[in-house]
């Protein structure tokens, strides 16, 4: 549905009818890792065909070009319409029988379901307890096992997601109706060699891969269009220069549109392409200055202003700040933990300004992708280089010695730490194998538009990726170990704001050890009196504790069950404002290298580098049968994704290097190959969906079976290669995408029917498709029109005023509450851009959950842009757009405007266009009437709490409890100019300017 976004000019109840929000998707051993593609072989063949030799050698970067990779494409067959019952069997049944059936029914189970088998013909003509045969050969109608997979009778298998679909059904019923043969394993795996000399059949195309757990799996075929990821990518000599990338655009969309007999919109007006453009690239709006100069270039020369501007916005460093988000969305950036503790990350901020550096530094991609894997061993590397010296390395990890290269690159590896972690109350296996598949995830779905998840327990489902590979991936991270580690501050680092934030922690870390120290005191004052009484000498707790219970006091004497429960939670403050002292040191979050380690008892709560885990061997790697730790299968060595064909570098196969260090590096370094088909696709079409609103393939995070399919596949596939060829740099990548027409249509298409025909889904890009503002970019968007928003270079975390009953709401973590938030003191601190703002995993921000930014313990790969009652809600009525409102009309009254002057600024500084004549004459009317109302009306300005008492329950005792927390933020607090603190003009013209912050042209990007 297209809304037209013009505010009308109408009465102020018919324009609030107007405003953005109405009310109403058995393998071979390990080894060379070619072993796994042991294809069945002629009884009497050897087995172990080395398909290594035909993998290219070193030097393999332009080795796939023009071919398949690891696609067999030679000796393609006709397969007959119907072949013969003993290869249908052996092909088509028999795989369903054992991977649907044989979980519960196979020959492994010791207690089949319902006493049936069917591992074997004679099992199912036996029948199971119900005492009739499963199948009878030649009847297909006849047994209990058509009934049951069919769902007439027993549901088998019982899971939705597992049922038999149409065609699969069909497959069991014509085995049984040609009379159920079951050929002997010799004559399978004979059917199942000739099969697999056909590189392409009627039923698909093999892929060589590692190897899955069943031999049916290893030679399963799939549909040629859904391994399009797969396929190497075009040759590119040469980059294109920018005018021939955006023309390939054209070229490519025009030519769809053409054969869907499509005509493309018009050309969008200028002042709708600069506020386009503007946020797309920066994430604010335009300024009326801005829009002005842009408007007069425009006329004079629109190609050369348009030009002009895309340069000035990719110049802005506000541009890396926009482009940090997109990534933060994929990589999921938080400033804590999450989980039940929600640990602060308290140097997490160092590498969001990485990030942010990286974008408008205009770090090409693959330098980007190696750091962010890797970047601790590649300044382990850069060390011994410039030392010669293996112990310096070590001595450099410990004690911070780094370079500043080094020292960037170190806190680029944070991308591993980013991941919701936490080791409470879990053994401390399930919490590394918690962290490893978090870490393997989110690796393929960041770089490689892979859900690897998906083959952690069993051969993926739909995709040529076997589990082996998982556990080879998994393998690969497996000496890798989270530690916040000692790494000096930047240069370009903003240290702005250290001491007077350390000041705020030590006031709140000082106050926490004053009432541990009073409870402890009294504690220890009743514990001398039990040992006095006894006529035993005193020990203090620690020196008692192992003591046996006759000999020594009860752990909390003196202490009541209120005073118990405090003490647990005064303890627990001082771990967290410790915690927090070390935003203030040269810290990183980020990982290094190490064998066998044993995680520290404190675990998530305080992360070290293990200097003993620099001299152990690396862990034993498994494939774990069914993802379950205690069922540990077959022994894995490190290695990457075996689909894509592409082997190791200095390989010729795809295994890592085996020691503790080298692992990550390699295959960050195999990601980012040239040769590698998936990395650039995967960016690429992140891209072309971050600036289009959808991408050429429906799912960035998923290239697989099931994802969306690109809708235009020569045009992503040039797009990528070029974007090699051209250094994989992403300004060049913007120029060429927003110099096409293409993306200057307008989102108006003149035959609105004929696009909903032909077009229902916005695919072929006929118009440019109208979105709303992100969260990030209403509240941003908001500071900039009213003039409070702060230019900042990174540095610590902000927080924003929010709602107070969220801010102060009671917000559980293990054993206590979590302190309140509490927002920066003065508004040049707290006024800055969202992407700085503190975000909390375990305390979402109202307003930006409310306009639908993603959760940060998933990887999202697209945003949800719906519209719901919350937010009309949020935007009329919420603390953030109503401050905003009174600082803008604050703003306009400073500059000495009023009346139709005041309305047109407004709208200037809101809508980046002057008010039409109805709206100035209408808003000027209601700005009189609305002053004589206010004029009546007192407002008390809001107040802020300096201590709030707290109520919990003790764990032990089951008693409540009550303490005391103290705010010292709000001692001295400088509020956000609000509504109430305007005189009744004033606040009558925030009316009107919260009006156009809530319309739907304001809210909307056209």
């Amino acid at each position: 549905m297209r809304t037209d976004a013009r505010l009308l000019a109408l009465p102020l109840a018919a324009l609030l009818s107007v405003c953005a929000y109405p009310v109403g998707a058995q393998p071979p051993a390990e080894g060379n890792p070619a072993e796994g593609v042991e294809l069945a072989l002629p009884p009497g063949e050897e087995a172990g065909t080395d398909l290594a030799a035909e993998a290219p050698a070193e030097g393999h970067e332009d080795a796939s070009v023009g071919e398949d990779a690891n696609l067999v494409v030679d000796g393609l067959v006709q397969e007959p319409a119907k072949p013969d019952p003993a290869t249908h069997f052996t092909l088509k049944a028999l795989p369903l029988l054992e991977t649907r059936c044989g979980g519960c029914h196979g020959a492994e189970v010791e207690e089949p379901g319902g006493a049936l088998g069917t591992h074997s013909l004679a099992a199912l003509l036996a029948g199971g307890e119900s005492g009739s045969p499963a199948i009878v050969p030649g009847q297909p109608g006849a047994g209990t096992l058509m009934d049951a997979i069919t769902w007439a009778t027993y549901e088998m298998p019982p899971k939705e997601a597992d049922r038999l679909n149409e065609e699969e059904v069909a497959i069991i019923r014509q085995w049984i109706a040609d009379g159920a043969v079951w050929p002997t394993k010799e004559e399978q795996d004979a059917i199942r060699w000739q099969d697999a000399q056909a590189a392409e059949t009627a039923d698909g195309r093999l892929v060589r891969t590692s190897g899955g757990q069943s031999d049916a799996w290893t030679n399963r075929r799939y549909a040629p269009e859904d391994l399009w990821s797969l396929q190497p990518l075009p040759p590119a000599e040469a980059p294109l220069s920018t005018d021939a990338l955006a023309a390939l655009v054209d070229e490519r969309v025009n030519a769809r549109l053409a054969d869907a007999d499509l005509a493309p919109a018009a050309p969008a007006e200028a002042r709708t392409l600069l506020r386009r453009a503007t946020f797309d690239l920066t994430g604010l709006p335009p300024t009326p200055a801005e829009t002005d100069a842009f408007l007069a270039a425009y006329d004079a020369d629109p190609d050369a202003a348009w030009v002009a501007l895309v340069d000035r916005l990719l110049d802005s460093p506000a541009y890396g700040e926009r482009w940090a988000r997109h990534w933060f969305d994929v990589s999921r950036y938080a400033d804590t933990g999450g989980m039940s503790n929600d640990f602060e990350r308290s140097n997490m901020w160092r590498y969001r300004d990485y990030v942010i550096r990286a974008f408008n530094e205009d770090k090409p991609y693959n330098e980007f992708v190696v750091e962010q894997l890797a970047g601790d061993e590649l300044a382990d590397a850069s060390v011994l280089e410039r030392t010669g010296d293996p112990k310096a390395v070590e001595k450099a990890r410990l004690d911070g010695d780094y370079t500043p290269e080094e020292a960037e690159q170190i806190v680029a590896s944070g991308f591993l730490r980013l991941g919701p972690w936490d080791n409470a109350m879990i053994a401390d296996d399930e919490a590394r194998q918690i962290y490893l598949d978090d870490v393997v995830n989110v690796t393929g779905q960041a770089f490689l538009s892979t859900t690897m998840r998906c083959a952690k327990c069993h051969d993926h489902k739909f995709d040529p990726l076997p589990t082996r590979d998982y556990y080879r991936l998994y393998a690969a991270f497996s000496t890798t170990h989270a530690a916040e580690r000692n790494v000096p501050f930047l240069p370009s680092e903003n240290r702005e704001g250290f001491e007077e934030e350390k000041a705020l922690v030590q006031e709140l870390l000082a106050f926490a050890k004053a009432e541990v120290k009073q409870l402890t005191d009294k504690r220890e004052a009743a514990a001398k009196a039990w040992f006095d009484e006894r006529g035993l000498p005193y020990l203090d707790q620690n020196a008692r504790k192992d003591l046996p219970d006759e000999q020594k006091p009860p752990r909390h004497v003196g202490l009541s069950t209120e005073e118990q429960g405090e003490l647990k939670v005064r303890e627990q403050d001082v771990w967290i404002w410790n915690r927090r002292l070390e935003r203030f040191q040269p810290m990183a979050q980020s990982v290094y290298n190490g064998g066998e380690t044993k995680l520290a008892w404190n675990g998530a709560r305080k992360l070290r580098i293990d200097q003993k885990a620099f001299n152990t061997d690396p862990p034993e790697c498994f494939i774990f049968d069914g993802g379950a730790l205690e069922a540990k299968g077959e022994p894995v060595q490190p290695g990457v994704p075996s689909a894509p064909g592409l082997p190791v570098a200095g390989t010729s196969d795809y295994l890592l290097p085996n020691g503790v260090s080298g692992r990550r590096l390699a295959l960050a370094r195999w990601i980012a190959d040239p040769a590698n088909p998936i990395t650039a696709r995967s960016i690429v079409n992140r891209v072309w969906g971050w600036h289009f609103g959808s991408p050429l393939a429906g799912n960035p995070n998923s290239f697989g079976a099931k994802g969306g399919k690109p809708t235009h596949p020569e045009l992503l596939d040039r797009l990528a290669a070029d974007f090699i060829a051209g250094g994989w740099t992403f300004k060049r990548l913007h120029r060429g995408l927003m110099l096409s027409e293409a993306y200057r249509r307008s989102s108006r298409h003149p035959n609105p029917d004929a696009l909903e025909t032909a077009d229902p889904n916005g695919q072929l890009f006929a118009t440019f498709p109208r979105r709303r503002l992100s969260a990030e970019e209403l509240r941003d968007a908001m500071l900039l029109a009213s003039g409070e928003l702060v230019e900042s270079n990174g540095g610590l975390p902000i927080r924003p005023e929010i709602n107070m009953e969220v801010a102060l709401q009671p917000r559980m973590i293990q054993f206590s509450l979590a302190p309140a938030y509490q927002p920066s003191p003065r508004p040049e601190q707290r006024n800055r851009r969202t992407i700085y703002a503190y975000l909390v995993r375990g305390q979402a921000n109202p307003f930006l959950e409310t306009f639908d930014r993603p959760g940060p313990n998933d990887s999202c790969e697209l945003r949800e842009t719906a519209a719901t009652v919350p937010q009309s809600f949020t935007l009329l009525n919420g603390v953030t757009a109503n401050d905003r409102a009174a600082a803008l009309a604050a703003r306009i009254e400073s500059e000495g405007l009023q009346g139709e002057a005041a309305i047109d600024r407004a709208f200037r500084l809101t809508l980046n266009r002057p008010a039409s004549d109805e709206e100035r004459s209408a808003l000027t009317a209601y700005l009189q009437d609305a002053a004589a109302v206010h004029a009546e009306v007192e407002v008390d300005p809001p107040t802020y709490p300096e201590r709030i008492t707290r109520s919990l329950v003790e764990e032990f005792s089951g008693e409540p409890f009550e303490y005391t927390e103290i705010l010292p933020t709000f001692e001295n607090y400088e509020r956000d100019l609000k509504p109430e603190d305007l005189a009744p003009p004033a606040r009558a013209l925030a009316d009107v300017c919260l009006l156009l912050l809530n319309s739907n042209e304001f809210a909307y990007v056209d």
